[in-house]
């Protein structure tokens, strides 16, 4: 396992921490996964995005990673709240579908758009319903330390008493006293003893679509309730990384450190890793503005804003030139570079596997090609050991690539690096394009067979001098997104940039 310089950006601490593993090599990351109520969109893609990349880089170092990622199919709320009608039945209503039809749909949609942005499956992906005795027996542990308390069948977190011993708010930086001082009695609120307590388990009225019996009479858990009981379960009271949007900081992972505090009496995650919020066009992202875009639309290109289609492989490069934890902004004008830029890397990607080392012992070695090639692979991963900072790598992969084309198209013999530079660049180019980042080439089965055959015709037209055809070929290809390169020894494509 490569020697530890890796920092990561806690949250909790506000600080980059060298990351010390709690059982090493083994390394325990959960992360919120989707309310499965429609399709997943932009907002479902960053984190997804975000967290296989952690994952990718950790195993790369030599890391075993289990990788819990939820799916929330009961309990999640219309406007997050502790009232109001459950997102995934409010959905079945509207539908005539039971809700475990609803849910089933959309965790099914979802797997489709995170394979096709070429993230790995999760080593674990349990279900909120799935897990109902374990959020009764969690609910039944808060009530046993005098944290919590019923009310009409309904069960809230005690978080005036929690705050006697612990401190509610520690992770967003939210004060309890400004935060009683802000609330509103609003209706529903009434059975609690205090605005800022929360649900850990909700009676059912009769229409209630989703509910279980417990001791406290049948009901449904709360939203926060699941994660606690689910990454325990698999991971262990505490583990190491707890990865989610920023927007899930306050209150969703605040009362997850109130559950683990008040049952296991620890917080349950060493490192809290949160990736920053999308904009559209500077915008937040939002129904009622219309710019709600699903990965579908994106995918299809088939939304008012779009001008185009934008690949998946388009989306996750483009995720990656920002850094987690900036904002992001999606335009036509940023996707377009990002889809340049895609091409630029997989075009990379082609020439690195197709090169090889030509042994001569008439060409010295170049010091200074050597000692920039070297720098860029090493800069390239104190980039991602300083907090997983993916845009910083990807410049440095471009001046690697630089050499790469050298060689491609003779500026540079491959011979100045030697053997064993010339391989570490181009497999170092390799890895992180492929296992580090995650991006492939986005092709059909047959079209490296057709392009063959296209390119022998070619071979044969110029070769008869029949410019005229050779011209229409090249325009042909080109309207393909493809291009011809007339190579000193061989013809060669490339994807447009």
């Amino acid at each position: 396992m490569k020697q530890n310089t890796l920092k990561i950006y806690n949250t909790l601490s506000r600080k980059k921490e060298d990351f010390d593993p709690l059982s090493p090599p083994h390394v325990g990351m959960y992360v919120c996964g989707p309310t499965v109520y429609g399709d997943a969109h932009l907002g479902h893609a960053r984190p997804a995005i975000t967290f296989d990349t952690v994952n990718r880089y950790l195993t790369h170092l030599g890391y075993k990673v289990r990788y819990v990622r939820n799916i929330t199919d009961v309990g999640h709320l219309q406007g997050d709240a502790d009232e109001g009608e459950d997102k995934i039945a409010k959905k079945a209503k509207l539908e005539q579908l039971e809700p475990m039809e609803v849910a089933q749909q959309y965790t099914d949609t979802y797997h489709r758009d995170m394979e096709a942005l070429n993230t790995w499956k999760p080593s674990i992906e349990p279900r909120a319903t799935g897990h109902i005795p374990e959020q009764i027996a969690l609910v039944q542990g808060i009530l046993d330390e005098g944290l919590g308390y019923e009310v009409n069948g309904s069960v809230y977190f005690d978080v005036l008493k929690y705050n006697e011993k612990y401190q509610y708010g520690k992770l967003s930086g939210r004060v309890l006293e400004e935060l009683m001082s802000g609330s509103r009695d609003l209706d529903g609120q009434g059975e609690k003893r205090n605005p800022v307590d929360f649900a850990l388990w909700k009676h059912a009225s009769p229409e209630h679509l989703m509910k279980w019996e417990s001791p406290w009479g049948i009901g449904f858990p709360g939203w926060h309730l699941e994660c606690t009981a689910m990454s325990s379960k698999y991971l262990g009271k505490q583990f190491d990384i707890h990865g989610g949007g920023m927007d899930l900081m306050f209150p969703h992972h605040e009362c997850e450190i109130a559950q683990g505090n008040a049952c296991n009496h620890q917080d349950p995650a060493k490192y809290w890793m949160h990736n920053n919020m999308i904009t559209i066009n500077g915008q937040k992202m939002g129904k009622s503005l219309g710019n709600f875009i699903t990965l579908q639309e994106l995918f299809a290109g088939k939304h008012a804003l779009l001008e185009q289609a934008y690949s998946p492989m388009t989306i996750r490069y483009f995720i990656l030139t920002a850094h987690y934890r900036s904002t992001l902004d999606f335009s036509n004008e940023a996707l377009k570079a990002a889809q340049k830029g895609y091409k630029k890397i997989i075009n990379g990607l082609r020439i690195a596997k197709s090169l090889e080392f030509k042994a001569d012992d008439t060409i010295p070695l170049d010091d200074i090609q050597i000692k920039q090639v070297e720098q860029s692979i090493h800069s390239a991963f104190r980039a991602m050991d300083d907090d997983f900072n993916t845009a910083q790598a990807i410049g440095h992969l471009f001046n690697l690539l630089k050499k790469i084309n050298s060689v491609y198209t003779g500026q540079l013999q491959s011979g100045v690096f030697g053997r064993d530079v010339f391989e570490k660049m181009n497999q170092t180019y390799i890895v992180f394009v492929e296992k580090i980042l995650g991006l492939k080439e986005e092709k059909t089965e047959n079209q490296q067979g057709l392009l063959d055959v296209v390119l022998a015709i070619y071979s044969d037209v110029k070769t008869a001098k029949n410019y005229n055809k050779v011209d229409e070929i090249r325009s042909s290809l080109k309207d393909l997104g493809i291009v011809v390169k007339d190579m000193k020894d061989k013809i060669d494509w490339a994807y447009e940039e």
